[in-house]
């Protein structure tokens, strides 16, 4: 963890620093406390999860999603969740298990900021998923779990594999099969408090070469991941808005080489603006 610190330490005082402080996320980091509650995307006044039944207290200090004691926080989606996780050691807060992007990342600000509830962070995430495999796995490595806080970033491959990949994907298939997985979910964890991330791609990335094979389509699947948090009332994670701004200060290579994969600055980037959607 001393390296870690060394780490934020050191961004506090670089350009990638600049970035995350105009984003609000250096203060969320630096905080020992829980912020505010206040309104999220897709929601009004609470915060409720899948069944709506949790909710934040009203007072100062009220964290947007409270965690009991040993909550379970999980991370599902594709490879940018994946990030090269262990399949060897997949148990909570494990740092091989949690891979080299954001959900590690997060996890320490977690387990930093939540130590007196001893919280377990995993995370399943799996390259190349699209929705149909999430859904395929659901059971085992998702609803077993009975997560208190579920994260799900999915979407990219559902139009990446389209081009070229054999897959016949639509934003259609898209909203038909995430819709199926959120209801599947609601009812299976009515308590747990969902958070959907918005899908991204970086336009000047090196897989994003040919934007009139991107765009306007896959502006198609961030609007349907935002409307879907608004239909689940989960808290909704704006990705491609967060490395937009970013993109002002540094390059789309300097987040993401391939514009869909992040690299350590934007890994960093992710976990700042996932921790303060979720935590404030």
């Amino acid at each position: 963890m001393s390296s870690r610190r060394t780490f934020l330490k050191n961004l506090k005082n670089s350009a990638l620093g600049g970035a995350l402080l105009s984003l609000g996320g250096a203060a969320s980091l630096a905080t020992t406390g829980c912020a505010t509650g206040g309104g999220d995307a897709g929601s009004s006044g609470s915060t409720g999860g899948a069944g709506g039944c949790c909710a934040t207290g009203a007072g100062a200090g009220a964290p947007k999603t409270p965690l009991v004691k040993g909550a379970v926080i999980l991370f599902q989606g594709d490879s940018i969740t994946d990030a090269g996780r262990s399949r060897k050691n997949t148990g909570a807060n494990n740092p091989d298990a949690l891979g080299r992007g954001y959900p590690v990342l997060a996890a320490g600000e977690i387990l930093r900021r939540f130590a007196a509830l001893e919280p377990r962070v995993f995370n399943r995430g799996i390259s190349g998923n699209k929705v149909h495999q999430l859904a395929a796995r659901w059971d085992g490595e998702t609803i077993a779990l009975k997560p208190d806080v579920l994260s799900i970033l999915i979407g990219v491959n559902d139009h990446w594999h389209s081009i070229g990949g054999g897959y016949k994907g639509t934003p259609e298939i898209y909203e038909k099969d995430y819709r199926a997985l959120l209801k599947r979910t609601a009812a299976a964890l009515p308590a747990a408090r969902l958070v959907i991330c918005e899908p991204f791609v970086l336009k000047g990335g090196g897989a994003i070469r040919n934007e009139a094979q991107w765009f306007p389509v896959f502006d198609r699947y961030r609007e349907i991941a935002k409307r879907l948090a608004g239909e689940f009332n989960t808290l909704f994670v704006p990705f491609q808005s967060a490395f937009d701004d970013a993109m002002k200060t540094a390059p789309a290579k300097y987040w993401s080489p391939d514009g869909v994969h992040p690299s350590l600055a934007g890994a960093q980037l992710m976990a700042t603006v996932w921790l303060k959607t979720v935590f404030g």
